[in-house]
């Protein structure tokens, strides 16, 4: 019982280590400690989201694409495109 109670106190002050120096910096945003971890984990269920997102939306994927390219050369030409005639 006593190795156990040693091995639990000395999981637990590597993890206060760990979140005492635990920091994030991403442009303007800065987080230590507690919020960065959760900032962190925010992030992976957001990439899990995404990417759960996208595996579903697969067969879709190409025709977006497609029309979202056509999208942009539309609104970025400086001008009207013209018929041949």
């Amino acid at each position: 019982m006593n190795n156990r109670a040693k091995s639990l106190r000395a999981f637990f002050r590597g993890l206060a280590r760990v979140q005492q120096t635990f920091t994030i910096e991403i442009g303007p945003l800065r987080a230590s400690g507690v919020p960065a971890i959760l900032v962190g984990v925010t992030g992976i269920l957001v990439a899990s989201g995404v990417t759960i997102a996208l595996s579903k939306g697969a067969t879709r994927l190409p025709e977006t694409l497609g029309e979202a390219r056509g999208l942009a050369e539309a609104l970025n030409s400086g001008h009207s495109p013209r018929l041949k005639s």
